[in-house]
């Protein structure tokens, strides 16, 4: 019976090694990181075992709150295999969201905003104004921390619960956040499953523009012309500084997009990841 019982064990630990090993995997590629090298703004969506081991939540637990969504990592469009969806991080900002929803006005397109929780509590007017003119919340945490999938399962709670929470009460009226995208794509399945558990869909991209390290305008443009073949989901920021090239470039992209008949929509929620 010993015998039994250390070689079902092994074979328990090498499905356990096995399942991580897939975990790793992003869009079919699989990503090795190195764990001193910050992939805040890389064209990746990162994911490490939970660090605790234990994982954050259980999404089919009774009494979570919220609707249940799948935790896999969003890419696809709601607007069929043809659409992009436009993903905003890091606001809102008093001086760039407003130019940002001005630009996506003037092409009537609708847009994802990924809000940091204490943004998200010092501005509740644009909160409203976002979900005002028909655009999705995302839950973006508290501290934009790229270094997450690191930290322990209390800690991402934390992060995602606390900046859900403000979010919400800044846009007031019942809104929905919709999404929880994790900062630099630092994802584990424990914090997956608490998202999708608090009705989040964890929300991936397939475009970094690279519009925060500010590389030009037309730097910016050409990367999303050159890589629109990844996929539908664009990163662009509205945040964390000087946002005049992502402004910009935002208005050229959408104009561009518009010529080559493709049209936007809002990430997957309850469908497929891609």
């Amino acid at each position: 019976m010993a015998r039994t019982h250390m070689e079902s064990l092994r074979a328990r630990i090498a499905v356990a090694g096995a399942a991580a090993a897939v975990a790793a995997t992003v869009w079919g590629v699989t990503t090795i990181v190195d764990p001193g090298h910050d992939t805040r703004h890389e064209n990746v969506s990162r994911q490490t075992d939970d660090p605790a081991g234990d994982g954050a939540t259980d999404p089919q637990a009774p009494g979570n709150p919220g609707r249940k969504v799948p935790d896999g990592i969003a890419h696809a469009s709601e607007g069929g295999a043809n659409a992009v969806n436009i993903t905003i991080d890091d606001g809102p900002d008093p001086q760039w969201t407003p130019k940002v929803l001005e630009v996506l006005r003037k092409y009537d397109v609708k847009a994802t905003f990924c809000m940091i929780g204490p943004q998200a509590k010092a501005n509740p007017d644009l909160v409203k104004k976002v979900v005002a003119e028909g655009h999705r919340l995302c839950d973006h945490t508290m501290d934009h921390n790229t270094g997450m999938d690191k930290k322990s399962s209390d800690y991402q709670r934390q992060q995602i619960l606390d900046a859900k929470k403000l979010i919400e009460e800044a846009a007031g009226g019942g809104a929905e956040v919709a999404y929880y995208r994790a900062p630099g794509g630092a994802f584990t399945p424990g914090s997956r499953a608490l998202a999708a558990a608090n009705g989040m869909r964890p929300l991936g991209w397939n475009i970094d523009t690279k519009d925060f390290s500010k590389p030009g305008v037309d730097a910016i443009v050409n990367t999303v012309k050159s890589e629109i073949g990844n996929g539908p989901t664009l990163l662009f920021h509205d945040g964390g500084g000087d946002r005049t090239q992502s402004v910009q470039a935002l208005d050229k992209v959408l104009a561009w997009l518009k010529e080559q008949g493709r049209p936007t929509g809002f990430p997957v929620v309850t469908g497929a990841s891609s």
